[in-house]
């Protein structure tokens, strides 16, 4: 899943940062309008008779943690293995590949969905050799799930700020029994003063987060600043998806020290919550490897679902990244002793630019 970095740079410092490309003649930075054109093709609709590598693209549109895209795909007759990409995984923030497999679990969602809709309905399994792999079986059947696979394209982690309006319990209703799966639990929070002690936790997180050298030292190694630099790279945050300008990667590294404070990213991130119709918390019932791909799996039909109705989300996951943290998350929402796994913001609101893919051909075994 793609995590909650938002690089929020202030109105004085985004001026200064835009004026300074500019007077410095600053180029070849690439353009959004390119950056789009990239980002859009990989977002092409699903073929009417989908080839694996068809499935597989859709399967990489999944929700992913720094968008590091930390997977590979093996495909076979009837048959694909999603496994983990060690080489891309983010070991100060995710120190066990908490994410690393949650994220398989939410491609592993997306590639089933996408199968489904196709009349190619399957089944995934999880099996423990070589660390941990997930296998999609399918085979000819009934077209089922199209209306999550239509938005699959349409979903993004969107980091503005929302409108503020409520949700009916019809529509947290519709939410809640998308995730509904065995051996995860989910908790809807909709009230502002729990939200507000939920924020009270993120900021603390975030806090000894961006006071570490070797988180912060992570984090720009994912950093994007340009569409030059996202659409060579196909990976990891790009500041245009935020709402911040496009710069030179130098200037981007210096404004990222300069600019991102916990003091501003607390602000930020409490205004969000508050401009939210809600905050999601998936735990799963056992801590291990399986049980973090019945999470992301999870995660990415809420996600799918809170599209279909024309809804956004964005991770904030800081309190489950520091493990201090985690017993106080997990008594807020009512379940002592049990590890939260993750927690999403979900409301209305504007789209962002979307996040850029490697090639299907990058992630193919």
């Amino acid at each position: 899943m793609r995590t909650r970095r938002n690089l929020m740079i202030g109105g004085g410092g985004l001026l200064l940062a835009g004026a300074a490309a500019t007077w410095l003649g600053l180029r070849d930075m690439g353009s959004m309008q390119d950056y789009t054109a990239a980002v859009t093709a990989l977002r092409a609709a699903l073929p009417a008779r989908p080839k694996a590598a068809d499935l597989i693209r859709f399967a990489t549109l999944a929700a992913n943690s720094h968008n590091t895209q930390a997977w590979t795909f093996h495909a076979e007759a009837r048959s694909i293995t999603l496994a983990p990409d060690r080489t891309r995984a983010t070991p100060v923030v995710d120190p066990d590949d908490h994410h690393l497999f949650v994220s398989l679990g939410c491609a592993a969602e997306n590639l089933s969905i996408a199968a489904a809709s196709r009349g190619l309905p399957g089944r995934l399994q999880f099996y423990a050799r070589g660390g941990g792999v997930v296998r999609f079986s399918y085979a000819d059947g009934a077209a089922v799930d199209t209306d999550l696979s239509d938005v699959i394209a349409l979903r993004q982690s969107t980091r503005g700020m929302y409108d503020g309006s409520t949700l009916t319990s019809a529509e947290l209703d519709r939410l809640a029994m998308a995730a509904r799966l065995p051996g995860v639990d989910l908790i809807l929070m909709t009230d502002h003063g729990q939200m507000a002690k939920l924020a009270d936790l993120i900021a603390a997180a975030n806090t000894a987060q961006i006071a570490d050298p070797a988180f912060m030292a992570e984090l720009k190694h994912w950093m994007r600043f340009n569409p030059r630099d996202a659409i060579n790279a196909g990976d990891g945050l790009f500041s245009a998806t935020t709402g911040n300008p496009v710069m030179p990667d130098w200037l981007g590294q210096m404004m990222l020290d300069w600019a991102y404070t916990s003091k501003s990213e607390n602000t930020s991130n409490a205004a969000k919550i508050a401009s939210s119709a809600g905050l999601a918390v998936f735990v799963a019932a056992k801590q291990d490897a399986e049980h973090w791909v019945k999470v992301g799996r999870a995660c990415q039909r809420f996600a799918l679902q809170a599209t279909a109705m024309g809804l956004k989300h964005a991770f904030l996951n800081q309190p489950v990244e520091v493990a201090a943290l985690r017993p106080a998350l997990a008594s807020l929402i009512g379940l002592p002793g049990r590890r939260p796994d993750l927690v999403m913001r979900f409301g209305r609101g504007a789209a962002m630019p979307y996040a850029a893919r490697r090639p299907v051909s990058a992630v193919m075994v």
